[in-house]
């Protein structure tokens, strides 16, 4: 070998992008897909000569999913201080900003500041939003009546500011002083800061207010925090009547598998892709269609100075969203076959025709709820983005098992919900992308070591399916031990 061709060799090396760096998953696939469709047939040999429900049922009862040790149950009633309301200190207003659970995140936090302040709240304000592009106010996705019944003995909530304090702030809600607050304050805070101005002034605002009460707070606080997220907080009645019947016929398509079904969070609308920063398989098309998107919703963010893209870095890091071919390939790795019955919760994918066709191919007792719900019962929920959210959570939450592909307020909360209904431990997949990738970069992989691959992923998920919060967790992604007590009463 000469001396030229070793440096070129060298360069060429040099020039390689590291294992997880590019995405390959489409190359993956169709080299595997025959023995993916094969595998399915062999089960459904092996299906026949035994008793085909029982054997299919399994495939959502395996030993994966079983809650370990000790049942954990609601018991925030009891851990709830009641004492009786003194006068009140006057009128807090917040303004919550976001999608459906960031929004709920901020009222959750905004009933327990109230608390803190011996304050009324004015039922919150939501904040139209560039990216969810959803004018809904309260009343249209929360009860109101049953959150202002059901939190009478706690705090003290009204629809709106009384006439005689909007006069004395010229009929101006701008005139009421604004209390900036940063990002997880502590109860201190509150108090030292914003409680004088409310004394004084008899009104004040938060806005924005998302994130602006510190992840640990007194117990009292913490256990108001889960009464209204979980039992103050219900979703208006046209949400709430769309919804049951969306699982009741989940339920009945899902007759191989004993009525369970499974459930996936699928990120990958084209805002969550542009705002990756993340390259796919789509060529000059989808880099211009993601710079369109990211001028359209940010813009100018992405082109700031000093501002570094860099989407193989990003893909390394687990950071990217897992193309639906991606989310199907992880789970048929994992055992799923093609008799699950899946329901994908999202907004409006990236190049659904081409992206979606896949995951179809492999689970084709897949629906969403366009397939779930009839056109006219979905048109009064059309252009709102957090109602029809709203109608995904709902759905997602009595599943078998809960799918995360990519983090973010939904699957935070969901998760959350689902421990605090099932014992404790939601029987969740939350995958470690930074392993996944690798095993979507090697278009020779073997079905096999595939699946090696993904049920050690899947063992690793499982791990952390019990867990107590920790000081900077949040108490709505674990309400375990403030809101909950195990079974034997002892904690």
């Amino acid at each position: 070998m000469t001396v030229a061709s070793l440096r070129r060799r060298r360069a060429a090396a040099a020039a390689a992008p590291q294992p997880g760096s590019v995405y390959r998953s489409h190359l993956v696939f169709e080299r595997l897909w025959p023995d993916i469709r094969d595998d399915a047939s062999s089960a459904s040999a092996a299906a026949s000569s035994l008793s085909s429900t029982s054997w299919r049922r399994s495939m959502l009862m395996t030993s994966h999913y079983q809650n370990p040790g000790e049942l954990w149950m609601p018991c925030v009633n009891r851990k709830l201080i009641r004492p009786e309301l003194p006068p009140s200190n006057g009128y807090l207003m917040i303004e919550a900003n976001g999608g459906l659970n960031q929004q709920r995140l901020s009222i959750c936090d905004a009933v327990a500041v109230a608390s803190l302040l011996n304050a009324t709240l004015v039922i919150p304000a939501f904040h139209f939003n560039s990216v969810w592009r959803d004018h809904s106010k309260f009343g249209d996705i929360f009860d109101e009546d049953h959150f202002i019944e059901t939190l009478k003995e706690h705090v003290r909530v009204v629809k709106e500011l009384p006439v005689d304090v909007l006069t004395r702030f010229d009929h101006n809600i701008s005139s009421i002083p604004n209390m900036r607050t940063k990002a997880y304050s502590s109860p201190n805070h509150y108090m030292q800061k914003v409680l004088p101005k409310l004394l004084e002034l008899g009104a004040v605002r938060i806005a924005p207010f998302s994130n602006r009460l510190a992840q640990s707070v007194p117990s009292n606080l913490q256990a108001l925090r889960c009464f209204v997220n979980y039992q103050a907080l219900r979703f208006a009645e046209p949400i709430r009547v769309l919804a049951e019947d969306m699982v009741e016929r989940m339920v009945k398509r899902s007759t191989l598998t004993g009525g369970k079904f499974v459930s996936v969070h699928l990120r990958f609308e084209e805002d969550m892709v542009a705002f990756s920063c993340c390259t796919y398989d789509g060529g000059l098309k989808e880099k211009t269609e993601m710079e369109n998107a990211r001028e359209r919703s940010w813009r100018g963010k992405f082109h700031r100075h000093g501002r570094v893209i860099n989407p193989e870095a990003n893909r390394r890091d687990g950071k990217c969203p897992l193309t639906p071919l991606e989310v199907g390939m992880m789970l048929r790795g994992m055992g799923f076959d093609n008799t699950t019955s899946l329901y994908v919760a999202s907004g409006k994918i990236y190049n659904a025709e081409k992206y979606m066709a896949p995951l179809r191919q492999m689970f084709p007792l897949l629906a969403t709820k366009d397939t779930l719900a009839l056109p006219e019962e979905l048109a009064e929920f059309e252009g709102h983005s957090s109602r029809l959210a709203a109608l995904d959570y709902s759905v997602c939450l009595p599943s078998e098992v809960f799918v995360t592909t990519q983090g973010g307020n939904f699957p935070h909360f969901l998760m959350g919900h689902r421990r605090y209904l099932f014992g404790g431990n939601a029987r969740t997949i939350k995958p470690d992308k930074r392993k996944l990738v690798l095993s979507f970069d090697d278009p020779n992989i073997r079905w096999n070591r595939f699946k090696r691959h993904m049920q050690d992923i899947l063992h690793h998920s499982d791990m952390r399916g019990t867990a107590l919060r920790k000081p900077n967790d949040s108490i709505y992604t674990f309400p375990m031990p403030e809101c909950m007590c195990q079974q034997d009463g002892m904690m």
